[in-house]
């Protein structure tokens, strides 16, 4: 997986009451390039698995009662002109919570920060972060930290694109610490499935839990260097990897990457998970659809799994800061 503003008005309402919450308003199919076929199902019971890390839901409703809305609005505006800002949002908070926790390391500047790292190149959406944080900081001074600006804007994205919302428990502060040597904790698109779950557990997550925050990779776009030797030269054969669909193969060619259609996978760490005794059950509870990740469970299930990764390590209470400005600690 541009300026700031506010859009024509504010999207009050929008701080959905359960998991799995849907904008029903939402029309998808009208935005280019970057679409989901999400299929929705009534909204089940809460999740409390976060309540244990401090964070609640209707954190800022009084201190600062528009911070979602704000926000939306940014995420919105960004959307709107170019859709896709949204994998890139959903990306940029992935890579955030792997890496000391959801504190948003990732955003600081810096020669040796974070963001530095190889496995952070490509990484977008650090304007829409701070376009929200400036209107924020003039709203309600100091109150909103860019690690929540971070989770609330991964949930817009994902709910632009036609996914679905939920509501995002809130409460967590900025760390003072981002190292690029830190970020070999993130999961590579070349690591075997062992290496895969073993990242994941590292943070607190389960096979499940991987499988399923790999759906996200259906409004994801892929870097052609992740891809293009399983297209050419897939392990010095000079063919395409044998794994890819060949129907796949000619239009990943033309573009050298194209986002998941169908159970295609395009990065081969994604492949390896429909082959693996450890993952091949999950995915198939997924793939009882014809459009393959986009079953009712998984609509249900991918928003349990964002709330869960979006809670790893939080500092909370006196713990960090709030920034000022999310490039840079106080």
């Amino acid at each position: 997986m541009v300026g700031g503003g506010w859009m024509e008005g504010r999207h009050a309402g929008r701080r959905a009451a359960d998991v799995g919450d849907h904008a029903a308003s939402r029309t998808p199919g009208a935005r280019p390039n970057v679409k989901l076929s999400w299929l929705m199902h009534i909204s089940p019971r809460r999740d409390r698995s976060y309540s244990h890390t401090g964070l609640q839901r209707g954190f800022y409703d009084s201190d600062c009662p528009d911070a979602e809305d704000i926000v939306r609005s940014s995420v919105e505006k960004y959307y709107n002109n170019d859709a896709t800002i949204a994998p890139g949002l959903l990306r940029l908070h992935f890579h955030d919570c792997f890496v000391q926790g959801c504190d948003a390391s990732i955003l600081i500047s810096g020669a040796s920060s974070e963001r530095t790292a190889p496995q952070n190149f490509g990484l977008r959406g650090f304007e829409v972060i701070d376009d929200a944080k400036s209107q924020l900081e003039a709203e309600c001074p100091g109150v909103v930290s860019c690690a929540d600006i971070l989770a609330l804007a991964a949930r817009d994205a994902v709910d632009l694109t036609g996914g679905p919302s939920w509501s995002v428990p809130l409460g967590r502060r900025d760390g003072r610490i981002s190292s690029a040597s830190d970020a070999k904790a993130l999961p590579s698109p070349f690591d075997p499935v062992s290496i895969q779950r073993q990242k994941f557990a590292d943070q607190g997550l389960t096979d499940h839990d991987l499988v399923t925050l790999v759906g996200a990779h259906t409004i994801g776009q892929t870097d052609c260097l992740f891809v293009r030797y399983r297209l050419y030269n897939f392990t010095a054969t000079g063919n395409a990897d044998p794994t890819i669909s060949p129907s796949a193969v000619p239009q990943l060619r033309a573009l050298f990457f194209k986002n998941v259609r169908d159970g295609a996978a395009v990065l081969e760490s994604d492949q390896r998970l429909w082959g693996d005794a450890s993952t091949q059950a999950t995915v198939q509870n997924y793939a009882g659809n014809i459009r393959g990740l986009f079953g009712f469970r998984f609509s249900y299930e991918f928003p349990k799994a964002m709330i869960k990764m979006s809670s790893i390590a939080v500092k909370t209470g006196t713990q960090g800061e709030i920034r000022k400005r999310c490039s840079r600690f106080n």
